[in-house]
């Protein structure tokens, strides 16, 4: 019973390991979070096909070419071509954002309404468009990613759990926690 369970639940269980290492690494603001989340997410474009998570499955190309931009950014986008510092999201890109966040999630709706069988088409399509502005946000090592991933934390660990993928639902639950004190760490650090 419990090998039926581990061999059946696999890819979940270490995309979960790999994604603890990965938001205690951001929590951290290191680099190598861009590496471990590389390997998580190429590992989630078959794990969220197989549950029928299609804009999840989508969202972890992105997520792939984001990596290595956000890479390049911390490395070398700051000022001087000196590391990126913890800064605060420019005021004058929220209502630019927040529309464009709108228009993807409706967008991504649609399509899923359309062309394919989810069955949580509303849901999967909130958390795909809020994290194509969170992980921007990231790589721009803003400290307001963190008030972004709260809300895609929230939605995304119900999901799970109602899809069947425990681990990844469990981990989305502990990445609520870690996120509130990553916003409050990153906070401090964006002020001195």
């Amino acid at each position: 019973m419990a090998y039926e369970f581990l061999s059946s639940h696999w890819l979940d269980i270490l995309t979960t390991v790999l994604g603890l290492a990965y938001i205690l690494l951001e929590y951290r603001a290191s680099v190598w979070m861009w590496a471990v989340g590389f390997l998580m997410q190429s590992l989630g474009i078959v794990l969220y096909y197989q549950k029928g998570l299609y804009a999840d499955c989508g969202m972890e190309f992105y997520y792939l070419s984001m990596t290595v931009y956000g890479y390049w950014r911390w490395m070398r986008g700051g000022s001087g071509r000196q590391p990126q510092p913890i800064t605060h999201f420019p005021p004058r890109l929220i209502a630019p954002w927040l529309a464009l966040t709108a228009a993807v999630w409706a967008t991504i709706y649609w399509l899923l309404v359309t062309f394919t069988n989810s069955t949580v088409p509303l849901a999967d399509s909130f958390t795909t468009a809020l994290s194509i502005l969170g992980i921007w946000a990231l790589a721009h090592k803003y400290v307001e990613q963190w008030a972004i991933w709260i809300a895609v934390d929230v939605v995304s660990s119900a999901l799970y759990f109602y899809k069947d993928i425990p681990f990844k639902a469990s981990l989305y639950a502990l990445y609520v926690v870690i996120a509130i004190l990553g916003w409050r760490k990153w906070h401090k650090a964006a002020r001195s």
